[in-house]
């Protein structure tokens, strides 16, 4: 992965209730991130984004102004998805089917169709459907089933998960793109919040449904020099384990781990060469509180069960061993699928995130099953 770099990025405003179609946000964060890269329109024959995106890579095509495309592709359903979309372009660049990708993420999760809302007599695809006789019909229930044997296991409170999301919040607060931006709470606040799957997730444990875009250029290192800010991808890797899901891992023989992620972890440390000494700050994609405690394991930044203890001690605060989620996560910031939390992992090795940690090198992104490593050119 070193001959590949993220040459800039661009996002919308993060609301509840954009005033325009998905079409437009995903043209303005798209216009933004190639201005970013110091190109232009004609300078990007690539485009890449989720099954779950609503926009018709034509349409955005005209709507951007691209003279012509070479290459497009989408990585399977949403979130979990947001680092492999940067391994596809990658691999597009690296084969010469593309000179310049551009990435997207846009939709309207709160003003439009809410994906969090169980929907009753729709017919949906598996695994969704899979579960529904059994009420299992919103991502929280999906999730909910698995952490809980992570909590029986460990002995792991839902107050634990709180403390997560108290942190998740205060860099929110000082970050002005956070919908929660100047709004951080206090671990009260999480346990007052009311239940949605009691005992293992309150409201505070959930991401938010927003509005917005998100987008950002992939090109070729042999260009960097002509790009004002470009971030390197030292590694990208995905992984999915037979027998996992996008919602759940019922399946599984170790129901109180992260099967997927821990792949991730080990290709992505063999591809790298680097282990999780190594990082200086790491963005986890948390559509749910309980999932940072997961993949901090999964990738050895703390022992099995031990998450609780290592954020407890402020190991992910901004001033820690590790700080996570800077610009406020899922949970804090937006919920753009994930895909804002890789903007903000370039962020940190640029130096411009509103949240700045000193000196980072070695920046994580972790979609769950799919994981980046960012550093400097």
């Amino acid at each position: 992965m070193t001959g590949v770099v993220i040459a800039g990025i661009g996002q919308t405003e993060f609301s509840k209730d954009a005033g325009r179609d998905a079409l437009q946000l995903a043209s303005e964060a798209g216009l933004a991130a190639i201005r970013d890269a110091g190109l232009t329109p004609r300078d990007i024959d690539g485009l890449v984004t989720y099954t779950t995106d609503e926009n018709d890579e034509l349409e955005l095509m005209c709507s951007l102004g691209l003279p012509e495309l070479h290459f497009w592709a989408r990585t399977p359903g949403s979130g979990y998805g947001a680092s492999a979309t940067v391994q596809v372009a990658a691999g597009a660049i690296a084969t010469g089917a593309a000179k310049a990708v551009l990435i997207y993420r846009a939709f309207n999760e709160r003003s439009g169709r809410r994906f969090g809302q169980p929907r009753p007599g729709e017919a949906r695809a598996l695994p969704f459907d899979r579960h529904r006789s059994y009420g299992i019909d919103t991502p929280a229930k999906m999730y909910a089933l698995w952490f809980r044997r992570y909590m029986y296991e460990y002995g792991v409170t839902n107050e634990d998960f709180g403390r997560y999301t108290v942190v998740a919040r205060r860099h929110a607060a000082t970050n002005p793109a956070a919908w929660f931006y100047e709004r951080p709470i206090t671990l009260e606040d999480h346990q007052a919040s009311r239940w949605i799957v009691e005992p293992v997730l309150r409201l505070l444990d959930c991401c938010q449904e927003s509005d917005g875009g998100v987008a950002l250029v992939v090109t070729g290192a042999d260009r960097a020099p002509d790009i004002p800010a470009p971030v390197r991808v030292l590694g990208a890797v995905d992984a999915h384990v037979r027998g996992t899901s996008v919602m759940h891992n019922y399946y599984l023989p170790d129901l109180a781990g992260f099967a997927d992620a821990q792949r991730c972890a080990v290709r992505l440390w063999e591809q790298t060469g680097l282990g999780p000494d190594d990082i200086d700050v790491a963005q986890i994609y948390e559509n749910f509180s309980p999932l940072v405690f997961l993949v901090l394991e999964a990738y050895g930044f703390c022992g099995r069960g031990e998450a609780a203890a290592f954020i407890a001690d402020g190991n992910i605060d901004l001033g820690g061993r590790l700080p996570v989620n800077t610009h406020g996560g899922l949970l804090g910031e937006a919920y753009i699928h994930g895909m804002n939390t890789v903007l903000e992992g370039v962020r940190q090795v640029r130096g411009t995130a509103a949240n700045q940690v000193g000196g980072v090198e070695r920046s994580l992104v972790s979609s769950l099953s799919s994981a980046l490593v960012l550093g400097p050119v």
